[in-house]
């Protein structure tokens, strides 16, 4: 399986990354993506960016390095709804958007049901198109609900290579079990680098062999194609009109 874009990725923007966009879109290039997503972390994420910079972000060229460069967040879950830490009118004007759980921004969730209400509702939300890291355990969601709906609503289930390999190494049992099932239902998947760092620009091994040991066909997997992605986001803008 070839990937041919990373579309979760972090700037220093983010407060706990360490390249420019510039370095990241030549990282990409380097190792032969034709894509990249710059996707820093919401404003209530410690050290993270003020709205402005989101609201900013049309400044920043649409290629950069040869590669085609997607202007977007990975914004914050912070309410029990899936209430998210930037408004739906800026979230509106990103190229693409993601949504997570992280530690210290907010949300104040506790066990399965409220976990998997919260991530459910971000997906509900028209602006989101999918959910980042969900294997976390940290925040347990109740698994097959949370595929179920990713697939009824055709967002983003994504597979994390940090999660495997850097950070929230216990992740691997619940990224199985969301890639199995996404495999089962037909939903949608994305893998992710969740790099913050150039020298992780593209680094999918280990999530690549994960959805391949889960069934997951590639053409249920965003990334391998350009036109996938631009059709995928084109949709979803299509639908908001």
């Amino acid at each position: 399986m070839k990937l041919v874009a990373d579309l979760h990725t972090h700037s220093v923007a983010s407060g706990h990354a360490y390249c420019t966009i510039n370095e990241m879109a030549q990282a990409a290039a380097e190792k032969g993506l034709k894509m990249i997503a710059i996707t820093d972390h919401g404003p209530n994420m410690p050290g993270g960016p003020h709205f402005y910079y989101f609201g900013n972000l049309r400044i920043v060229p649409s290629v950069i390095a040869g590669v085609q460069v997607l202007k977007g967040i990975e914004a914050n879950i912070v309410g029990l709804s899936g209430e998210l830490d930037l408004p739906d009118h800026m979230l509106e004007k990103l190229d693409i958007v993601f949504a997570g759980f992280h530690t210290h921004t907010g949300y104040e969730g506790d066990g399965v049901s409220e976990n998997t209400g919260a991530m459910i509702g971000a997906l509900e939300n028209p602006y989101v198109d999918g959910i980042v890291h969900p294997g976390n355990p940290i925040f347990p969601v109740d698994i097959a609900e949370v595929v179920t709906a990713a697939s009824d609503l055709g967002k983003l289930i994504e597979i994390n290579n940090a999660s495997l390999t850097v950070t929230r190494l216990e992740s691997m049992e619940n990224c199985v079990n969301f890639a199995e099932l996404a495999a089962e239902y037909g939903a949608r998947v994305v893998i992710g680098s969740d790099a913050h760092h150039t020298s992780l620009v593209g680094s999918f091994d280990s999530a690549i062999e994960l959805v391949k040991r889960a069934g997951v066909k590639s053409e249920y997997v965003l990334n391998t194609d350009v036109s996938k992605i631009t059709e995928f986001l084109d949709k979803r803008r299509k639908a908001l009109r």
